[in-house]
C-alpha cells in the first residue's frame, strides 16, 4: 500500500491539499486464486474487515456493521483473493486472524484513519463542522461596531473555532478570492464579479476639525465645501477603500486636497487631529467621544458616507457554517446599527 500526503504552510495553519491513498499490487492473479469479476477493493470492506479483527466472532461483527454473517463472509473472501493472501483460520467456532491479517489491519487502520480526517476537514454539517473559521474585517469597524456583535456570536456558535483578522478591503477580498477567509466585512464598492454580498447599511463620514477648546457636545455642525480648500488633510492611504469614497468626494466638489499625511489607524488620525495637524473625514461612529480637542461638520448641500457589507466568495458549495454565521451577523449588525440611532 502507498499513502502520500503533501500538505502546504500559510497563514500560521496547515491545510491539507492532496490525499492519495491506494493500493499498489504487481500480482498476476491466478485463475484458482481470484474469481472473475471479484469487487475490488475499497474503504467499505478494509472497515468490514477491521470490524472482524476487533470482534470476538463473525456473528458479533456482523451485528456490528448491520450486516448478515454470510455477506460479511463474501466480503472478506474477496478481500482474501484481492490480496492472495489467507487472512483467517478456522479453530472450532473461533475465526484467527494470521499474520497477513495481523499487517494488513495495521495498514487498514491507518487508511480507514486518513479518510476520516478527510471526511471531518470538509465537513459541512453545522453540528460537525470543527473546521476554523476565519472572519476578516476593518479595525475601525472592528472597535466601533462588533463588539457586542462578536460576543452574541460567540454565545450562539460556542464550538466554532472562529478566529479574526483584520485588514484592508483589498486584502479581505483577495483572501476570499484564494479561500483564507470565510466571510469578510467590506466597505463598498468592490468590483470583484466572484463574490456573494450582503449589504448592511450606510455610514455618514463626518469632516473633523481641530479645536483648541475641549469639546463635551455631541452636536454636528455645518461646513462649507470651499472652507475644505487649502486646508491640511489627514487621511486614510490612497489604497484603502474609504480613501477612495473620500477622494471621489472631493473630484465632486472640484477640489484637490492638500494631504499631509497619511494613516491606516483611525484613532491615530484622530489624536493627530487634537494636536492641530489637521483636518480629516472619519466615520460617524468612531467620533463619539464624549471629550474631545475636535469639532464634527456635514458638507452642506452634500452627503458624505461609506456603504458596509458581508461578503462570502461565490461558490457552487457553501458551507453551510458561513451560511449561518453571514445570517447571524447580518441581523445582529442591523440591530446594532438601528439602537445607535
Amino acid at each position: 500500500m502507498v499513502l502520500r500526503l503533501s500538505y502546504i504552510k500559510g497563514g500560521g495553519r496547515h491545510a491539507l491539499v492532496l490525499v492519495e491513498c491506494f493500493w499498489q499490487t504487481r500480482i498476476t492473479a491466478s485463475k484458482s486464486c481470484r474469481k472473475s469479476g471479484a469487487a475490488k477493493m475499497d474503504i467499505h470492506q478494509l472497515q468490514l474487515f477491521l470490524a472482524v479483527m476487533d470482534s470476538p466472532s463473525m456473528t458479533s461483527a456482523a451485528e456490528k456493521i448491520h450486516l448478515s454473517p454470510g455477506a460479511v463472509s463474501l466480503q472478506l473472501h474477496n478481500l482474501a483473493d484481492e490480496l492472495r493472501a489467507e487472512l483467517f483460520v478456522r479453530r472450532g467456532k473461533r475465526l484467527v486472524p494470521t499474520p497477513a491479517a495481523e499487517r494488513l489491519a495495521e495498514r487498514a487502520r491507518e487508511v480507514v484513519r486518513m479518510m476520516s480526517q478527510i471526511r471531518q476537514d470538509f465537513e459541512n454539517d453545522l453540528s460537525k463542522d470543527v473546521r476554523p473559521f476565519e472572519f476578516a474585517t476593518g479595525v475601525t469597524t472592528l472597535i466601533y461596531q462588533l463588539g457586542r456583535p462578536l460576543r452574541q456570536l460567540r454565545e450562539n456558535y460556542p464550538k466554532a473555532d472562529i478566529r479574526v483578522t483584520v485588514g484592508v478591503t483589498e486584502e479581505m477580498v483577495a483572501g476570499l478570492l484564494d479561500r483564507r477567509f470565510d466571510l469578510v466585512l467590506i466597505s463598498l464598492p468592490v468590483s470583484e464579479q466572484n463574490l456573494r454580498l450582503i449589504p448592511l447599511f450606510d455610514e455618514e463620514l463626518l469632516v473633523v476639525r481641530p479645536s483648541t477648546r475641549n469639546v463635551t457636545t455631541g452636536r454636528i455642525g455645518s461646513i462649507r465645501a470651499a472652507e475644505l480648500a487649502g486646508v491640511p488633510f489627514l487621511l486614510y492611504p490612497k489604497r484603502s477603500n474609504m480613501r477612495r469614497v473620500i477622494d471621489s468626494f472631493f473630484r465632486e466638489i472640484n477640489i484637490v486636497p492638500r494631504v499631509a499625511m497619511e494613516a491606516d489607524d483611525t484613532e491615530a488620525i484622530k489624536r493627530l487631529v487634537e494636536s492641530g495637524f489637521g483636518y480629516s473625514i472619519l466615520p460617524e461612529h468612531a467620533l463619539s467621544d464624549k471629550s474631545r480637542f475636535f469639532h464634527k461638520f456635514r458638507i452642506e448641500g452634500h452627503h458624505l458616507k461609506r456603504s458596509l457589507a458581508l461578503a462570502t466568495a461565490r461558490t457552487e458549495c457553501p458551507r453551510k457554517l458561513t451560511e449561518s454565521i453571514a445570517n447571524f451577523l447580518h441581523g445582529a449588525l442591523l440591530q446594532e446599527s438601528n439602537a445607535g440611532r
